[in-house]
């Protein structure tokens, strides 16, 4: 990856103490929206994660809603979104939905994706801001396998997964969570 777009990644993110409320820093990644330089360069950084070209992306709610189409008008494809929580989302449409797993914050992972957009001859890339334990992304497969579709595997900007589940989801990220844990606190 190119050395500039990680620098400019590491700088622009932080880490924030929310106080005695909160037993764990939260993660602010609004500066890498608000850089239009980071912007333009994430869709084709993560497009090239790509481990073969596929025909189409599918990234959650709700920074993958941002970051799937640009990774897709970088590769040329369409763009699926997969909704989160579905209980009180009201979609008039046939969805594939999937529970896998806690959450990073220790909630159920529920997925559904609209049915009428995969289909069997899809080559599936996966798309989000961050995996940390793998659930969100493990839903994500179960969906692509059940519309038929294959799942070529997941490009994020931050890979904080550990090993196991990395190469299980075939993860590739641009920068290592680790890499983060010197960066920025306020």
């Amino acid at each position: 990856m190119d050395g500039e777009l990680k620098q400019r990644l590491l700088s622009r993110f932080r880490w924030i103490d929310p106080g005695e409320w909160c037993d764990h820093l939260l993660t602010d990644r609004s500066g890498w929206w608000r850089d239009p330089v980071l912007l333009d360069a994430l869709g084709p950084a993560l497009a090239a994660l790509a481990p073969e070209p596929p025909t189409v992306v599918v990234a959650p709610a709700t920074s993958g809603f941002l970051l799937g189409p640009l990774v897709a008008r970088s590769l040329g494809v369409g763009f699926v979104e997969a909704y989160r929580d579905l209980s009180g989302a009201e979609l008039a449409d046939e969805l594939i939905t999937r529970s896998s797993g806690l959450g990073h914050d220790g909630r159920p992972v529920v997925l559904g994706v609209r049915a009428r957009h995969l289909s069997p001859g899809d080559r599936v890339l996966v798309v989000d801001d961050w995996i940390e334990t793998g659930a969100q992304l493990a839903a994500l497969v179960e969906i692509v396998a059940a519309s038929g579709a294959r799942y070529l595997g997941a490009a994020v900007i931050v890979d904080g997964a550990q090993p196991d589940v990395r190469n299980r989801l075939c993860v590739r990220g641009l920068v290592r969570e680790a890499e983060l844990d010197d960066h920025h606190y306020t």
